[in-house]
């Protein structure tokens, strides 16, 4: 019989955030996720920072003005913890789907004020946390308010169909970052876009579909490219003038969701500027019979020439040593204070202290010699 590659229904989801609403972003991608599970789905991808929104205000406000300021405070505010409330519904979403949900947030560690994380969060079919993964760098106004991950969370999750990764935006066209997700041998890459690029030059469904085909290409794995988009209600919170209004409802600006297989074929997709869900079967067979061409982690490379590492190690900025732990198991913190505070005891000889005696017999042993 020999080993068998399935063919696997995924989706990319491209919706518009309820921008700096994280109650409202949750319930929107519940649904979206038992939408696309009843049409079959097995894999679900989301846009970048779909829980609450992606920092886009940078691109048309001041770094330091008042309206940037108050975004990103609300940002902070709708950020998301993992594990938490917010994960949980997502959980409950993809074991209803019975299929695995790749969500793009914003997160912040349990009990911090001001530090944010651009994460996309790994959900099994069973409900399971599979993992996450943070951004390692963030990219031009996302350096305001986002820190940058470590290479703990820089690795492929395994699903019953083999390993699957996941990176955002521009780590997509990091060439070691695509080497090192080829070499954890993924089988189906999820790309987390932004809700649209500031740009009045090519329109962003092109710089998606080519980093996605190029990916592919390295890879040999299925892409599936997630991207947000604009809606009114974001217009309207971001505060912006006529022209920047003009670029946001631009369908060249936003939208672009696209699914490319591993001979670098765009089957689906893109998209324009629409809200939707696209899906495309992928047959993981395919991945084998490019590899045979170009295996760039196996016989079509040379690791003589060639090596990388990733280092896995996250750094840390603040660690306490227990004192309690260096005290023998009896030695509870109420006797060593009582043990602090005993008055040294005299020896038996004349009232003289053990340290004394001690010294005394050092000496002696001392003149012998």
């Amino acid at each position: 019989m020999g080993d068998k590659f399935p063919v696997v229904k995924v989706a990319a989801v491209q919706a518009a955030s309820v921008f700096l609403d994280r109650e409202g972003s949750t319930a929107k991608a519940c649904r979206l996720i038992r939408e696309a599970g009843a049409n079959g789905a097995r894999v679900i991808a989301f846009p970048e920072g779909f829980i609450p929104a992606h920092p886009v205000w940078y691109h048309h406000h001041p770094a330091t003005s008042a309206i940037s300021n108050r975004l990103a405070t609300e940002l902070f505010k709708n950020s998301v913890e993992i594990p938490g409330p917010e994960i949980e519904q997502l959980r409950a979403a993809a074991r209803d789907a019975s299929a695995y949900v790749v969500m793009g947030v914003c997160e912040k560690i349990a009990n911090t004020i001001g530090t944010m994380f651009n994460t996309q969060v790994f959900i099994g079919p069973d409900g399971r946390l599979l993992g996450k993964h943070q951004k390692l760098m963030p990219t031009v106004g996302e350096r305001l308010v986002h820190m940058g991950g470590f290479g703990d969370t820089l690795a492929a999750v395994q699903t019953e169909f083999g390993p699957m990764s996941g990176l955002i935006c521009g780590e997509n066209s990091n060439p070691l970052a695509i080497f090192a997700m080829t070499a954890e041998g993924t089988r189906i890459h999820v790309m987390s876009w932004p809700n649209h690029f500031p740009t009045s030059g090519d329109p962003m469904r092109n710089r998606v579909s080519v980093d996605s085909q190029a990916f592919a290409q390295m890879s040999k794995a299925w892409v599936i490219s997630a991207c947000g988009t604009v809606d009114e209600d974001m217009i309207r919170k971001l505060g912006v003038g006529p022209e920047a209004e003009k670029l946001l409802r631009s369908p060249d600006c936003c939208g672009g969701s696209v699914i490319v297989s591993p001979g670098s074929r765009i089957v689906a997709g893109p998209m324009g500027a629409e809200e939707g869900i696209l899906y495309a079967e992928c047959n993981l067979e395919l991945g084998v019979l490019a590899k045979l061409r170009h295996d760039f982690v196996g016989h079509y490379n040379r690791p003589d020439v060639f090596q990388l590492q990733v280092n896995r190690a996250a750094p840390r900025i603040y660690t306490v040593r227990d004192e309690h732990a260096a005290l023998p198991p009896a030695m509870t913190p109420e006797k060593r204070r009582s043990h602090r505070e005993t008055p040294r005891l005299p020896s038996a000889a004349g009232g003289r202290s053990r340290q004394h005696d001690h010294r005394k017999r050092v000496r002696g042993r001392h003149k012998k010699r």
